[in-house]
């Protein structure tokens, strides 16, 4: 990331809508949008083996593992601005192992911090765990706010968007869908029975 040209063109961005950038207000935003900005300059596309390094042996477990309301936030790459939500995670453990509950939420985090389309982001977190948990099946379902759609154009900031990536088990089986997403929608998971 070239911070220089960044912070320039916050200037030229304010100076374009008429601002005065040594305004007591404004003075310091270039800079600040630099450094917000910053978490888009560290994502890669490839999945560092390290977000999977912690995995633990379960003997007979025959169920899923779903972890639901993992939050995040990101930027649109149409437009630059912030769409945030939540990420819900289930996938089928195979060989008796599991992989550590962190692990789901970092790679949520990796892909969500850059520029980003949530249809992408939910294939990119679908597929990462495909290839680097042993599984039998994934799906995972976020659930986003749109500030593009929220705060330009038709301006419907209530409105949210569902968008959902299935592999394996889950893509033949719409019982399992089913059961998945009535545990996502589900108030209180306390006395549900397996």
């Amino acid at each position: 990331m070239n911070k220089d040209k960044v912070r320039e063109a916050i200037e030229m961005l304010l100076e374009g809508l008429g601002k005065d950038t040594s305004d007591k207000g404004l003075m310091d935003t270039p800079q600040r949008v630099v450094e917000m900005l910053e978490c888009f300059s560290k994502t890669s596309d490839t999945v560092d083996k390290e977000i999977f390094d912690t995995t633990f042996s379960v003997e007979r477990y025959d169920g899923f593992v779903l972890m639901k309301n993992i939050k995040f936030s990101s930027f649109c790459e149409h437009h630059l601005l912030p769409f945030f939500g939540s990420v819900s995670i289930c996938y089928i453990p195979a060989e008796g192992v599991v992989t550590g509950l962190s692990r789901l939420v970092r790679i949520v985090d990796k892909y969500s911090k850059r520029l980003q389309l949530q249809e992408r982001m939910t294939t990119q977190i679908a597929d990462a765990i495909l290839a680097n948990v042993a599984n039998l099946g994934v799906f995972v379902l976020v659930n986003a706010h749109h500030m593009c759609i929220g705060s330009r154009g038709v301006c419907q900031p209530s409105c949210s968007t569902i968008t959902c990536a299935k592999r394996g088990a889950f893509s033949s089986n719409s019982a399992l869908v089913s059961q998945v997403q009535q545990l996502i929608l589900a108030k209180d998971m306390l006395h549900y029975d397996c």
